[in-house]
């Protein structure tokens, strides 16, 4: 029987990372199989829509990563081979501290919500629950990524592009794929272990060391029956990686900061010392800080930046976490009219952020107000001490407020625990109909859990074990023992008193957790014919038109809750919100010449689609427009042109509707406070603060509610240890515009064979963009115009301040952020994509695959009283992290003519980046007075890869590889978190921060 083709993503077959989508003049079957393999320089059927014709040719460019390519990269998960792709976003969920473990794709940097993630043609879940590691990376044939547009394809969600994994479903036999990965880094002095060991600081020994280990094995069985008409089979996957902390690499001794331009470097530091932070709130000595004295002698000292912690010292590098994947695929076929398909995936994912164990300052809990008591007979208190704390009571069993902070050493840290959990099945039924015709009827449930669980220790637990008394000379706590209570002894640094049994009391029922569950139900149908069955077609064309039909159902879930403790310490509320979506569509394909003499192939594509959401009154339609035009068939020019209306995800509709409370970051100051600089006191040596004037207008900051005579109030400064107040949420969102358009030439030169180059430009512009924008957006868009689209943003207190306990859901004393409608988003640039097999006889062959990302335009408007900005080759201000102008991949793969051996040479290109403090461009920020002579630009960053793979025999094959092969460092610079996500004295994933990586694997068939 003719077989039914499987809606795939247009791609060419390579054995390296990528090549540009081109139609070849294999047969259908055989171009399958070729794809199956993952490393034939052939090629596949290729197709960017549901009409699923041979040797057709793409209207857009698409980039694809083979499974020979994913081996040669010792890919323990998804996201590292997707961070090599030029166009997609560099992303590393694993590998920072404030992510929530998740593996998310966004290609042009235009965020997940804007592109579209598939396996085998089908969603992977809803657009912000996709787990993408859920995929086990030893069963992928490959990955394709289109990026064109291809919402009226896929669905107006698809406006950056579609990535699809093509799994490897038709499996059999039994397969064992394992791999072990690690870092072999060279740890050497840099500028931040200059500035750490002025601190004291913890610093990684000097030479090699070898961490941060991860395993990855995973079992495959498949089985045919009855005639090769029945398919089943299964997977199981198990991954595991160590924790690589902070505190392991030079890079990261401290964070740096640089409190003034070009100023000198520190560190942040923290008041939460394992000497012991104290400040008495009675008394004459009130308000003064003070830290235990080191030497252990039970006497304050005054509190300075060398008595400090390193806050971050424990945080994740590679957070050590845990996965199990497991799975499978069948499908029967009764008759060329009806195939039975269906698969099922699982997976369970936990990993952990470690942070020191501490007792908390008193603010951290409800307003903020209520200090900590201690008992000023407290034995583990000297009289000098006593008399410090309490004064004139001191010795008496009064109770004392005092501001407390202590870091415990003799304690095991404690963890914020991630679990992800999800479950995805399908299940269809495909066939052929009448003359020309077939039909695909498949739905999608999929449903992904995650629980985050983190905790603090107890208030009043705290005021228990600090009311400490002496019983026949035994020390316990005033309240007893009966609830376990263990004396805290805050008055000793180091104390051997505080153990892991005092913080197990401290913690013990004060863990908060909070669940979001996403749920996705999805049913498309499909109908596609060639009319060329009946004749219709051009006179020029040797193919019909096709035609192909489509409706959808989809219907996305959210809901959010947690228990009281997490409500108690973050506040908030629960949600449980739904969207579903009707849709159908219509595609069309007509080729107008074949094989003339004034094309080779001219054809037309189209598509339009309809789409009605339950959240929005309005219908939407998205449609597309395509052209191929090949004079020659070494010339092949290309265009498309696509419209989508985007309404809001069900997510993004809850972050814009829901409100909840949190923190700026410590580096934000009020607009119209003084801004501060410090200098040191010529006679106690210690830092003190210099007010200089704000850094709003006194009209700017009347906007923001403001009154006249608080105007560069010192009381305006944002609380030093926890920063001012966010508060998210309570917008309502509308959809969004986007435009998508990409045109270019393929060129295969029959002259030279074996060659394939492409390039194609590619425009994407968004109006009405939906996307967060944090507080610094508001305050940033209020400093400059002074509009109350940005300045009404400010909530402040009555005594101006915008300092209020998240806890207790303030009405006042914020500033706003969260996901809106603003004005404008554009990405605009160059691809290029080339691929070259060069045979050497007997000898082998050698495969060259190189793709290349030219960004002209990444930014756009945010308000229509705003200049446009471009942020393509800068960092920092309204630019975040990591925009580079140009990167590329370039791969040349030796292979021996018997097959038996091959070696992977790869080069990854990361452009250079200018802080936006010396881009010229007042509309990023700049101004004369902004630019910086140090930490203005990050050079141009070269890494090289090697991989190995010796095929011993039919049934055993041995890989190894080492990613950065000469250790390159990541570029470093002060004041990293002001950029976006935690990184450590860097920026992005796409920078190896961790060093060479070794890896050895080996896959067993039996």
């Amino acid at each position: 029987m003719r077989k039914i083709t499987k809606l795939l993503l247009a791609t060419t077959c390579i054995s390296g990372l990528a090549a540009p989508a081109l139609a070849q003049d294999n047969a259908p079957d055989d171009a399958a199989t070729d794809g199956a393999s993952g490393g034939s320089a052939g090629s596949i059927i290729v197709t960017g829509s549901r009409i699923n014709r041979p040797n057709a040719t793409a209207a857009a460019p698409i980039t694809s990563v083979t499974n020979d390519a994913i081996r040669a990269q010792a890919a323990v998960n998804i996201e590292e081979v997707l961070n090599r792709i030029p166009q997609i976003a560099p992303d590393s969920q694993q590998n920072y501290q404030d992510s929530d473990g998740r593996q998310r794709i966004k290609l042009r940097n235009l965020g997940f919500e804007r592109t579209l993630t598939l396996i085998d043609g089908k969603r992977v879940g809803t657009m912000n629950g996709v787990d993408a590691n859920m995929i086990p990376t030893s069963l992928i044939k490959r990955v394709d990524v289109l990026t064109g547009g291809a919402s009226a394809v896929y669905g107006s969600d698809a406006v950056a592009g579609v990535v699809n994994f093509v799994m490897d479903d038709d499996f059999e036999g039994v397969q064992i794929n394992g791999n072990y990965n690690f870092y072999l880094h060279n740890n050497k002095r840099t500028l931040v272990s200059d500035v750490t060991s002025q601190y004291g600081f913890q610093q990684p020994a000097s030479g090699t060391t070898a961490d941060g280990g991860r395993t990855d094995i995973s079992l495959t069985f498949g089985k045919k029956l009855f005639d090769n008409r029945f398919h089943i089979s299964g997977y199981v996957n198990y991954r595991e990686a160590a924790l690589v902390p902070y505190s392991s690499r030079e890079t990261s001794g401290c964070q740096l900061t640089e409190s003034v331009k070009d100023g000198p470097l520190g560190c942040t530091v923290s008041t939460y010392t394992p000497y012991g932070y104290v400040s008495p709130r009675t008394g004459a000595a009130s308000g003064e800080q003070y830290v235990n004295n080191p030497d252990g002698s039970r006497t304050f000292v005054p509190y300075s930046d060398a008595l400090a912690a390193n806050p971050y010292d424990g945080y994740s590098f590679q957070r050590a976490d845990k996965r199990w994947n497991a799975g499978g695929f069948t499908s029967f076929e009764i008759s060329d009219a009806a195939e039975l398909y269906g698969s099922l995936m699982w997976f369970r994912d936990r990993s952990t952020n470690p942070y020191p164990a501490r007792v908390y300052s008193p603010t951290a809990y409800g307003d903020g107000s209520s200090p900590y008591y201690v008992n000023c007979n407290n034995p583990l208190m000297s009289a000098s001490q006593a008399q410090t704390v309490c004064g004139a009571d001191a010795g008496t069993s009064t109770l004392a407020p005092i501001e407390l902070r202590y870091r415990f050493n003799n304690a095991q840290p404690l963890d914020d625990v991630y679990l992800n959990k999800g479950l995805r099945t399908t299940a269809g039924v495909r066939g052929q109909f009448a003359q020309g015709w077939n039909y695909d009827l498949g739905g999608v449930y999929a449903r992904n859990r995650q629980d985050i669980t983190w905790g603090q220790p107890d208030y009043d637990r705290v005021n228990n074990a600090l009311n400490v008394v002496s019983v026949n000379g035994q020390l316990q706590c005033a309240t007893g023992s009966a609830d376990g209570c263990v004396p805290f002894d805050a008055f000793s640094a180091n104390s051997a008193l505080n153990t892991q049994a005092l913080y197990n009391y401290l913690i013990e029922g004060n863990f908060g957790t909070s669940t979001t569950i996403n749920t996705l139900y999805n049913v498309v149908g499909t109908v596609q014919g060639d009319l060329g069955t009946y004749g219709i077609k051009t006179p020029w064309a040797e193919q019909g038109v096709a035609v192909a039909f489509g409706a959808e159902f989809r219907e996305d879930k959210l809901k959010s809750y947690a228990d009281d403790v997490w409500r108690e310490q973050n506040g908030g509320s629960d949600s449980n919100l739904s969207q579903h979506a009707w849709e159908g569509n219509v595609e069309l394909q007509v080729p107008i010449a074949e094989h003339q003499r004034f094309a080779d192939l001219l054809q037309f594509n189209g598509a339009y689609r309809l789409s009605k959401y339950s959240s929005n009154p309005s219908v939407f339609s998205t449609w597309k427009a395509e052209a191929i035009w090949s004079p020659i068939r070494d010339i092949t020019f290309r265009g498309s042109i696509n419209r989508a209306q985007r309404a809001p995800t069900v997510v993004e509709a809850y972050q814009g509707s829901n409100i909840s409370y949190g923190r700026a970051t410590t580096a934000y100051n009020d607009i119209c406070a003084p801004t501060v600089s410090y200098t040191t006191d010529p006679v106690t040596g210690q830092q003190v603060p210099v007010y200089g004037a704000p850094a709003a207008s006194r009209e700017v900051c009347a906007a923001t509610g403001l009154a006249d005579n608080l105007y560069g109030s010192p009381t305006l400064i944002c609380p030093t240890d926890i920063g001012c107040t966010v508060r998210h949420g309570g917008y309502t969102v509308d959809p969004e515009t986007a435009y998508t358009k990409t045109f270019g030439v393929v060129l295969k030169p029959s002259f030279i064979p074996g060659l394939t180059v492409s390039v194609d430009r590619f425009l994407i512009d968004i109006n009405d963009s939906i996307g967060y924008n944090d507080f610094d957006y508001f305050s940033n868009g209020c400093l400059q115009t002074g509009s109350d689209f940005f300045c009404s943003m400010f909530v402040r207190n009555a005594d101006g301040t915008l300092s209020s306990n998240p806890s207790t859901n303030p009405t006042t004393g914020y500033i706003r952020g969260g996901t809106t409608n603003y004005y404008k988003s554009k990405s605009h640039g160059w691809d290029f994509q080339g691929q070259y097999n060069l045979g050497l006889g007997n000898y082998g062959s050698i495969a060259f695959d190189f793709a290349g990302s030219l960004t002209t335009l990444a930014g756009g408007q945010d308000s229509p009283i705003l200049a446009k900005y471009n942020c393509a080759g800068y960092y920092g201000g309204p630019c975040g992290q990591l925009i580079p102008k140009w990167t590329h991949t370039l791969r040349a793969t030796y292979t021996t003519d018997n097959r038996v051996f091959n070696a992977s040479f790869n080069w990854r290109y990361v452009g250079p980046l200018t802080n936006v403090s010396n881009s010229g461009d007042p509309a990023l920020g700049w101004s004369e007075s902004t630019e910086r002579e140090t930490f203005y630009r990050i050079g141009a960053q070269n890494y090289f890869d090697l991989a190995l793979t010796v095929r011993v025999n039919e049934q055993f094959s041995l890989r190894m590889s080492a990613n950065n092969i000469f250790d390159k460092l990541p570029p470093l610079l002060p004041n990293s978190y002001n950029y976006g996500l935690s990184r450590s004295n860097t920026l992005s994933a796409r920078y190896d921060s961790l060093g060479r990586q070794l890896a050895i694997g080996a896959t067993v068939n039996f």
